[in-house]
């Protein structure tokens, strides 16, 4: 703790002994856990008051948004449009036409000095960036170009490790022409409201649902207001509503077009299609059976396309506006598992013209049927132990770098090439030398084997990474999770009076609904099905059906949903079928 704080000292220097001793204090708790980023990066990360505080990549100590609402003038600071936000959060870098040039002037930062970015109106920090010129180069490159190098934002992961608390208002310190003519239309259609106005919520500045700045951003009229004096002067004419709301749609770029085809889907699928039965339902299936089946003739749902580029992150946005409740019921699987339909938004839902009201409840009872089940790819990958990084670490791989087995083969081949390794005498052998040795052989081997076969050396070098997979769903981004991915488990239990019942566990795990396969199983052996709770875990279910049902349970996962036989266990306890003699 002591060198840490001597490390925060000499990182940021603008701390006072005092606020050093409130931001690493001498009793309370700090913990640090590691995490890996998307490229394989370990990341540390301290935690104080159940917040991540800091995080250190390659020695180099950098704040996060919670220990920058704390601190706001810790880092140099710029500022940038609210909408923009969205943009930084999905992963993208701040341009510099994003960025508001205040009338006080940029501070003076060199190429590589550490950033915060705040909103326009609210000094509270958005994310964390290193300057990639300086306020020089900024300048002469006429604000063109990419700014800022984001490494954290809020909304991101690591925000979502603290208690995902919403950035607090803090009032500018000076007021911009820019906020000064926002306050003014704001004056002028508000009344008595405040200049600078932010709600708690961050979806009323960061407006998810439909990026259009025309409409719901006061500052972004700063931005268009020869578009918008177009558009007032239209509005006098005749037939204005109609020529207004055209204008509008025409000029939506395809992003935002498919921004507001998501949420027409979404509050449809609520509104129509989702009942109270159905929940917990997998955001999977409600995406695949109920969203897609709502969207209109002609046009196709594609997440990549809109701003959002998950739905995870989608399903968050709503569940910030508190429509519904997403939970990950089992690892790495995510359910809904609370709807508000009183909610103004579902309530406010018109549904569109050619689609039937009436029939939605016979479209929801048919769905299971109607919608074609997409087998995950399932890619089995390593990651690289601490034991591994002397092998790995030549080809620029360290602690943490996820690996396919073709990947770990070229590595390990190209190793021993370069080093000379191959048996001159039999090729099929390779020499060990001192890093093979510490990596693959036991301590008992280490003095015995002198040489391993290609195929002993691969395995060896498999067995000893850390296993990890990679699930892609249908229409959804690849998830990296740890470990192999547990097989969908099938058992035979015996129940009173000799009754057998099959039992049928991990269906999230390959995005199956286990209360869609216990409906159409019922429906195929005309017997008993129900969901179960797991006993000894926490908000997971199985499949309970009457009988041994496994040759039914085999057809349909094999044929039908097309799974491959390695990932499902137990088949082998089939009943045999003999000849009646």
């Amino acid at each position: 703790r002591r060198k840490l704080r001597t490390d925060v000292a000499a990182a940021f220097p603008k701390l006072s002994a005092e606020q050093l001793t409130e931001f690493i204090p001498n009793k309370e708790e700090l913990n640090v856990i590691k995490i890996y980023s998307h490229k394989g990066e370990a990341v540390t990360v301290y935690m104080n008051n159940k917040n991540p505080i800091l995080f250190e990549i390659e020695k180099a100590l950098y704040p996060t948004v919670y220990a920058l609402w704390v601190y706001p003038d810790l880092l140099p600071a710029f500022s940038t449009w609210p909408p923009v936000l969205q943009k930084l959060a999905g992963g993208a870098d701040l341009m510099l036409p994003g960025v508001v040039v205040p009338s006080s002037g940029f501070p003076q930062v060199e190429r590589g000095t550490l950033c915060a970015v705040t909103l326009l109106g609210n000094r509270a920090p958005v994310a964390v960036a290193v300057a990639t010129m300086s306020t020089v180069e900024m300048l002469a490159a006429g604000m063109k170009g990419k700014g800022f190098a984001v490494l954290h934002t809020y909304l991101d992961h690591l925000w979502e490790y603290g208690d995902k608390s919403y950035p607090p208002t803090l009032a500018p310190l000076v007021t911009d022409s820019a906020e000064k003519e926002c306050a003014e239309d704001e004056e002028d259609t508000e009344g008595k409201e405040p200049v600078i106005s932010f709600s708690t919520d961050p979806l009323q500045h960061v407006d998810v649902g439909d990026l259009s700045l025309k409409e719901r951003d006061p500052c972004a009229m700063v931005m268009g207001k020869e578009e918008l004096h177009e558009n007032r002067a239209a509005e006098t004419a005749e037939d204005a509503n109609t020529e207004v709301q055209q204008e509008a749609e025409d000029s939506r770029t395809p992003q935002e077009q498919m921004d507001a085809l998501f949420n027409q889907c979404f509050f449809h699928a609520l509104k129509c299609k989702v009942k109270k039965s159905d929940l917990p339902l997998l955001t999977s299936t409600f995406l695949r059976s109920h969203m897609f089946s709502c969207c209109p003739a002609g046009q196709q749902l594609d997440i990549k396309k809109s701003s959002y580029k998950k739905f995870s992150k989608f399903l968050q946005c709503m569940q910030q506006q508190k429509i519904l409740q997403v939970k990950e019921l089992s690892k790495g699987v995510e359910s809904i598992v609370e709807v508000d339909w009183k909610h103004p938004d579902i309530r406010a839902f018109a549904v569109p013209e050619g689609f039937s009201s009436g029939s939605a409840a016979q479209d929801s009872k048919n769905e299971d049927r109607e919608q074609v089940y997409h087998a995950p790819e399932i890619i089995p990958l390593y990651g690289v132990s601490t034991k591994m990084v002397p092998l790995f670490q030549e080809s620029g791989h360290r602690k943490g770098s996820i690996l396919s087995s073709s990947e770990v083969r070229n590595i390990i081949i190209n190793y021993v090439k370069t080093n000379e390794l191959v048996d001159e005498t039999n090729k099929n052998f390779v020499k060990v030398n001192a890093i093979l040795c510490d990596c693959l052989l036991d301590k008992s081997e280490q003095d015995e084997i002198s040489n391993l076969k290609w195929d002993d050396l691969l395995s060896r070098c498999l067995d000893r990474l850390q296993p990890l997979h990679q699930v892609t769903f249908f229409g959804q981004e690849p998830i990296v999770r740890k470990g192999n991915i547990e097989p969908i488990d099938i058992t035979i239990a015996q129940r009173s009076s000799n009754k057998k019942v099959t039992i049928i566990k991990n269906l999230e795990l390959y995005g199956l609904d286990p209360q869609c396969v216990a409906n159409i199983l019922q429906q195929k052996v005309q017997a008993s099905a129900t969901i179960t709770p797991i006993p000894g875990t926490k908000d997971r279910v199985q499949v309970q059906i009457q009988g041994n049902q496994i040759h039914h349970l085999a057809k349909m996962l094999l044929e039908e949903y097309q799974l491959p036989r390695k990932y499902i266990q137990g088949l082998e306890k089939a009943p045999k079928l003999g000849r009646k003699k």
